[in-house]
């Protein structure tokens, strides 16, 4: 793409949205359409290997289902104490629908906003985990799980004695609600902000490694691809790790 504007008009429009609406209101429509795109891809992945799956010799499709399975089931076992059916599918989702959205980092810095330019697209960001209201809007989601569960395990008079009697009895009642307070709004934030922070700054590297000259390119952005699939595949990991650990701790009665 055109570097007009130099390299900080370059790197500020391959970070900016295609948004529409103003304030509060503005949607991230780039965010919204490949979030909806990746987790269309990854229903109809597994939806396919499981109308096709066979007890002879698998394929290549089904062994990579069922590894990525049995890959989740043993984190769950290992970290969920709790009994829920919900559990399991949801990690699953979360490391894959994650690890799709960072994947996104891997394709040319250029090929879609090219392809979006020539469709009308003045602005077009790629990976939705370089969006800090997509990763929010993520982590959200589990802390509303994290609430939901944390009523229905312990009752509404446990969840209220829990936020409000620990960890130093009901005598620190004040002091109690704010440290469960802080602890508990901690917990979709650092979800959100680690997941957004280490993207943004990959996706940062792509776009400088882009402005270099051609033949520098391919000597600088081979080992950072290299390195950044273990980076995009270790932050999927940690969110749905995350995620199975405050759940559990939301399921704990005691």
């Amino acid at each position: 793409m055109s570097t007009e504007g130099g390299a900080t008009g370059y790197i500020v429009h391959h970070l900016t949205p295609l948004s529409v609406g103003e304030g509060f209101w503005t949607l991230h429509l780039d965010t919204l359409f490949f979030s909806a795109f990746l987790g269309g891809l990854f229903i109809l992945f597994f939806k396919t290997v499981a109308e096709r799956a066979t007890s002879g010799v698998p394929g290549l499709a089904q062994n990579i289902a069922e590894t990525l399975v049995e890959f989740v089931d043993t984190q769950v076992k290992d970290s969920f104490h709790g009994r829920s059916p919900l559990i399991a599918p949801l990690s699953l989702t979360i490391f894959c629908w994650v690890f799709m959205w960072n994947a996104m980092d891997m394709l040319p810095v250029d090929l879609l906003p090219m392809i979006g330019s020539l469709m009308g697209m003045e602005y077009m960001r790629v990976v939705p985990s370089t969006d800090l209201n997509g990763t929010f809007a993520l982590s959200i989601s589990v802390f509303f799980l994290i609430f939901f569960y944390s009523i229905k395990v312990k009752g509404l008079m446990g969840f209220a004695k829990e936020m409000t009697c620990t960890p130093f009895g009901p005598k620190m009642m004040p002091f109690n609600l704010l440290l469960k307070t802080v602890e508990e709004l901690a917990k979709p934030i650092s979800l959100g902000l680690r997941l957004f922070g280490n993207l943004y700054a990959g996706e940062l590297v792509f776009i400088l490694i882009a402005l270099l000259p051609p033949i520098v390119q391919p000597l600088l952005g081979f080992p950072w691809a290299v390195f950044h699939i273990l980076v995009i595949t270790l932050q999927a990991f940690i969110f749905m790790v995350l995620t199975i650990v405050y759940l559990s701790l939301a399921h704990e009665d005691h």
